[in-house]
């Protein structure tokens, strides 16, 4: 029996509270949700996608007073994020509560946490009255969902049930910030601007180190075509032919982010062998759309 994809929160609560994994929208993208304290079925979101078992999870929890339960310490600089952004595409990372356990944080000791603001997850989440582990409902390294369709096109029937929420506001993942560390640090660009960040925390170390969090490693959202990038002062014309197709990103970022995955996709279900992409200018959401643009263009 194919996987059923509906607007049924209920069903897709209890399915959860039965060990189930369930693909839920959020602002951001797709995820792949269970339980998070659930062995079983955290195991199987790991299967599912065929992610690494060290691979750290984000924890989607319904609201702040939620994430502190998860949290084993609770850093000013986390507040106030929190404050300013939740519930929004911000994923905070804070020093562990000892019942966290491993399998979501991959040994790590610490976790990373998220109040989405798509008021399907949203309601879900209270609902459960649990944290979710949720990555995104695709398959390790390919290109994120935003549409329930994408989701049902990537997993099959792998999965009990699909929360449709319509397609995602933002359109790429949750920015990471490390708040277990002084300064704090971002991990992944994302929805949240860093200019933003720096408004509330005023000095952020810099964005490097070895990957341990979500979207962190060289080569990520990958479609099968190939993607070339140029800058947007590159002053020969970008070609388009049956086989080259050529996207702008430069011209309006935000909307662009809200279509890139789907942009990635469509070229591969139009036989694009060659997606030419026009970078924007590093700063807003423009530097999400380059973090991501890079990975999907690195060698594989």
């Amino acid at each position: 029996m194919s996987t059923r994809v509906g607007t049924d929160i209920a069903e897709a609560a209890r399915l959860l509270s039965a060990g189930g994994v369930v693909a839920m929208p959020t602002e951001t993208v797709y995820g792949l949700a269970a339980l998070a304290r659930d062995a079983d079925a955290v195991r199987r979101v790991y299967s599912i996608k065929g992610r690494p078992l060290d691979h750290p999870l984000i924890v989607h929890v319904a609201n702040e007073e939620a994430a502190r339960e998860w949290a084993g310490s609770w850093s000013p600089t986390a507040d106030a994020l929190a404050k300013r952004f939740w519930p929004g595409p911000l994923t905070l990372i804070v020093n562990r509560a000892d019942f966290v356990p491993d399998f979501v944080t991959g040994g790590r000791p610490t976790v990373a946490l998220r109040v989405p603001s798509h008021p399907l997850a949203i309601e879900l989440l209270r609902r459960v009255d649990d944290g979710l582990a949720a990555p995104s409902a695709n398959r390790f390294g390919r290109v994120s969902p935003t549409t329930a369709e994408h989701v049902r096109n990537d997993l099959g029937d792998d999965v009990d049930y699909v929360l449709d929420g319509g397609a995602c506001d933002v359109g790429l993942e949750s920015t990471i910030v490390d708040c277990s560390v002084d300064p704090p640090q971002i991990l992944r660009p994302g929805g949240v601007a860093r200019e933003d960040i720096e408004a509330v925390v005023r000095t952020l170390a810099p964005m490097s180190g070895p990957s341990r969090a979500p979207g962190m490693l060289d080569s990520h959202y990958a479609p099968n075509c190939r993607v070339v990038l140029r800058e947007n002062d590159d002053e020969s014309e970008p070609r388009s032919s049956g086989a080259t197709r050529a996207l702008d990103a430069s011209v309006d970022p935000s909307s662009f982010a809200r279509d890139m995955y789907a942009h990635l996709r469509n070229a591969d279900s139009d036989g694009i062998e060659t997606l030419v992409i026009t970078l924007p200018a590093p700063h807003g959401i423009g530097l999400a759309i380059r973090d991501r643009l890079r990975k999907a263009a690195a060698q594989r």
